[in-house]
């Protein structure tokens, strides 16, 4: 690869050759997801084996992806799309991560389109796999030495709880309107749960995380289920790389509360069947995602005490990203908080 470009290699390359005999000339066709996929970087599909992720604009490493990628490779964790290669590059002076190279899934579809169906069914018994899922990506990150600096306990509980109230008042800031007012009507309550971080135990294991782990981030495919994108939260601008595990397992949960408002929204679904069918998935997620760490001998790596303030300023960031990104999103959080705190518990 010729300078200022270079190539990271994961694994190996699926050959795009073809043998003298066959009927293909030129070179392997080339296709983009099409307009139905909502992406903020631009893919294309080649060959039907290949897919090149082209980061727009290109982002400055230190990148969490590569090192991720190349992590799950040595410590062999399958459950994700074949990593190949990062393409680097300078651009305006600094050395920039310009393309990730995967294998192609196919038939795959993201959570939001595969889990609503399920939603709009009432079926949970995907969620199984998904628990056992993220507890075997969780295992394998667990073994990602953490550099010089990170300890190995929790960050200081005054800093967790400073964080997530810092996210509950700009939420409250951003969401105007008749939500907003609603909102700030259940502010304490919120507050009360968000106030569980400030005794958090200091012993609670940092993790590499994942750091934007929902349901859309898994692709159930023709041979099962693949988490994908190890880019980080884009809308999380200060998140350490080394949290607990509880992070990413808190995003997880409430995405599947998401999930139901969309099915509430676009299929009709009665609101009633919808939250109680998340609240069957969310417990059937977790059972196997606990016991999954249990097998392992590794069930100290879930801190139960963070996930339910963690899933209480995950709804706060999706205001934000609502309200700062994408307005229309601004019903599934809200949909969420009215279920957590109906109108008889403001007090």
């Amino acid at each position: 690869m010729p300078p200022p470009f270079a190539v990271q290699r994961f694994l190996p390359l699926p050959t795009l050759s073809y043998g003298h005999e066959d009927l293909h000339t030129g070179a392997p066709g080339e296709r983009d997801f099409g307009d139905h996929v909502d992406q903020t970087n631009y893919s294309v599909v080649v060959d039907e084996r290949v897919v090149v992720k082209w980061l727009t604009p290109p982002a400055p490493l230190p990148h969490p992806a590569p090192e991720i990628l190349a992590h799950l490779v040595e410590a062999g964790f399958n459950d994700t799309a074949p990593p190949y290669a990062a393409l680097t590059g300078v651009v305006d002076g600094r050395e920039c991560l310009l393309a990730l190279v995967t294998g192609y899934l196919p038939e795959a579809r993201d959570g939001w389109e595969w889990c609503v169906d399920e939603a709009e069914r009432g079926a949970t018994g995907f969620a199984t796999d998904l628990g056992r899922l993220a507890a075997g990506l969780h295992l394998a990150l667990a073994t990602l030495p953490a550099p010089p600096g990170v300890v190995a306990g929790m960050e200081t509980a005054a800093t967790e709880a400073d964080r997530a109230r810092a996210a509950l008042a700009e939420a409250l800031e951003l969401t105007g309107g008749a939500d907003g007012a609603w909102l700030a009507a259940r502010a304490g309550a919120m507050r009360r749960e968000l106030a569980a971080l400030e005794t958090a135990p200091a012993t609670s294991p940092l993790i590499r995380i994942h750091g934007d782990l929902h349901v859309g981030q898994i692709l159930r495919w023709r041979n099962g289920y693949a988490v994908i994108d190890f880019d980080g939260n884009p809308t999380v601008a200060d998140a350490a790389p080394y949290q607990p595990a509880a992070r990413d397992v808190a995003q997880l949960t409430t995405s599947l509360d998401h999930v139901a408002q969309v099915a509430i929204k676009r299929r009709s679904t009665p609101p009633g069947e919808a939250a109680a069918w998340a609240r069957r998935a969310r417990a059937t997620l977790l059972t196997a995602y606990r016991r999954r760490l249990a097998e392992a001998g590794r069930a100290g790596l879930l801190d139960e005490s963070l996930l339910r303030p963690f899933e209480v300023e995950q709804e706060c960031r999706e205001l934000i990203y609502a309200a700062r990104h994408l307005p229309r999103w601004r019903y599934a959080p809200m949909g969420v908080l009215r279920t957590w705190y109906p109108e008889e518990n403001t007090a």
